[in-house]
């Protein structure tokens, strides 16, 4: 498939997303939004996708919005003051950083974030629902918001304070200093940082780690559980879906694949396929007493 402003590579299981805008420093556009959407939706209905890695073309990863596009800021339609959530479940209202980060919370696949160089802005933001973040030495980050006059968007206020905890998310939005890799490792914003040469074969590896070793279904439950549970508000959510999760794995091929490999002592062969054998509760989100509007 043919995009404006990414590229898509596919080999060895992995999907490579890449920002392809590099006279502009990748700056995100509406438009990226659209395509990046597009290219998650392909990853989650292809079987043979088991990873995405997202990076950037040229020096930069991503620059933040692109101040020059004719869509970078428009005057709001409706009062912000509107209390409907009518209004703000309307995808015209919504902020569209924030709509890529939510798409991002829904993939079944992991997602690998290879930051090549700046990413500031909703070049930082639309890293935060990515499962890893390995960073080039070259990398810099920047939640720059209020330096603008604005706030941070792409749902960070929910994402941010539980990946680097609140006093650390407080101190780079509040200061909108850009900093380096180091520090972003040493905040707990990224995994590992790389010389510029060694960073996609980083990414590559772990992607590769995964599938070679993992059974798909596994990985797409274990993912949506996860994140999920970020927000639960006991426990008990969490052995809910574990037991279920328990319940429906274990009688499946993969089990019986996971155990005999094991015992053979040999590479595992899955057979069970997102796109066709998510266990019947998937996804559980949509049941009673789940609020909708919240876990999407």
């Amino acid at each position: 498939m043919n995009f404006e402003t990414i590229t898509t590579e596919q080999a060895d299981g992995v999907l490579t997303i890449t920002l392809n805008r590099p006279d502009r420093l990748n700056a995100f556009t509406r438009q990226m939004t659209e395509d990046l959407l597009a290219a998650l939706d392909i990853a989650d209905a292809e079987d043979a996708v088991r990873a995405v890695i997202v990076t950037g073309a040229g020096r930069g990863f991503c620059a933040g919005v692109d101040l020059d596009a004719d869509d970078a800021f428009t005057e709001a339609k409706v009062d912000p003051a509107s209390t409907d959530p009518q209004v703000w479940a309307d995808p015209a209202n919504r902020d569209w950083g924030g709509i890529l980060a939510l798409r991002l919370f829904r993939c079944l696949k992991p997602v690998i974030a290879a930051v090549n160089g700046p990413a500031v802005g909703i070049g930082a933001t639309m890293q935060l629902p990515m499962d890893f973040r390995l960073a080039s030495e070259a990398a810099r980050f920047g939640f720059v918001f209020a330096r603008r006059g604005i706030v941070p968007e792409a749902a960070s206020s929910w994402f941010l304070p539980r990946l680097v905890g609140m006093s650390q998310a407080l101190e780079w939005s509040y200061t909108g200093r850009v900093f380096g890799a180091e520090e972003a490792l040493a905040g707990g914003l990224v995994r590992s940082v790389h010389a510029p040469d060694d960073l996609l074969p980083a990414a590559r590896a772990l992607a590769a780690e995964i599938a070679a070793n993992t059974a798909p279904v596994s990985i797409a439950l274990t993912r949506q559980m996860m994140w999920r549970m970020a927000g639960a508000d006991h426990p008990m959510r969490a052995h809910q879906i574990d037991s279920r999760a328990i319940a429906a794995r274990s009688a499946s091929g993969d089990a019986r694949e996971g155990v005999a490999s094991f015992l053979e002592k040999r590479p595992p062969s899955f057979p069970d396929r997102v796109s066709q054998d998510m266990p019947g509760f998937f996804p559980w989100w949509h049941e009673p007493g789940w609020n909708e509007e919240t876990n999407k």
